[in-house]
């Protein structure tokens, strides 16, 4: 697995990337879905630049918090700025699967494309128990991206983009068997809804046109593919789309769970 490198520069893209349409619509779904009331403890892992904190400390209310956990510096610096106004929140730089509270400290805990990182997710899943209070609630989100129905006159080219893409991540179709580690590691209710993203426009405002700078980038620095090939993909899909023929799309999955009582 060669993970993207969440420094300054890709920090400084995504936090543009979480303003965009399909990003904004993935965020309503979230926050209801998880559906956080006031005086409620939230834990947000992977919280990235703050975007679902700053939010949630509305649902919570000032008599709530709303803490975030991230891996990288420059994620949890933007996340300050945008939260700093509000006592109630909090962000630590640490690891999903050795979360630094104390047992039962939060009402409900949720991450947004994380777990797909992780290697270890039985680990990370049993912390994440652990830290939820009996009763709590557990939303996980993530992108099944074997589901990812993308045109391209090259297929063969398009393939081997989309497996190099996978590479970055250590479980790509974390959702297949989501469910059931969940049920493995002491969750009950675990329920699961799937969300199509569908484009036909490649605008930055939906999620193909958002991630395919990154895929690019990413694409051209390892093996498997060029910087010349790469470039040609990006701009096969970008002359697709000025000839009305772009299509993309992908099935996102939204799983929620709760610790026994």
């Amino acid at each position: 697995m060669n993970q993207i490198v969440f420094d300054g520069a890709m920090a400084a893209r995504l936090d543009a990337v979480y303003g965009a349409r399909d990003v904004l619509r993935r965020r309503r779904l979230v926050r209801a879905a998880l559906a956080a009331e006031p005086g409620e403890h939230v834990l947000d892992i992977g919280c990235g630049p703050g975007f679902y904190a700053a939010e949630l400390l509305d649902d919570v209310g000032p008599d709530g918090s709303v803490t975030g956990v991230d891996l990288s510096p420059q994620m949890l610096a933007l996340a300050s700025r945008r939260c700093a106004a509000r006592p109630n929140a909090a962000f630590h730089l640490a690891d999903a699967a050795a979360l630094p509270f104390d047992n039962a400290a939060f009402d409900a805990v949720l991450g947004v494309q994380v777990l797909e990182y992780v290697r270890d997710t039985m680990a990370a899943l049993v912390q994440m128990r652990r830290v939820l209070r009996p009763g709590g609630r557990l939303l996980l989100w993530a992108v099944d991206w074997s589901t990812v129905s993308w045109y391209s006159a090259d297929p063969g080219r398009m393939r081997r983009v989309l497996r190099l893409w996978d590479e970055h991540l250590a479980h790509p179709a974390l959702t297949r068997r989501l469910a059931a580690v969940l049920c493995g590691a002491g969750f009950e209710e675990v329920g699961f809804e799937g969300h199509v993203f569908v484009s036909t426009e490649l605008t930055p405002e939906a999620y193909a046109g958002a991630i395919l700078p990154l895929i690019e980038q990413y694409c051209a620095v390892r093996s498997g593919l060029d910087a010349a090939e790469a470039k040609l993909w990006a701009s096969e899909q970008r002359q697709l789309a000025e000839r009305g023929e772009f299509f993309f799309a992908c099935v996102q999955f939204c799983f929620t769970a709760r610790r026994p009582a």
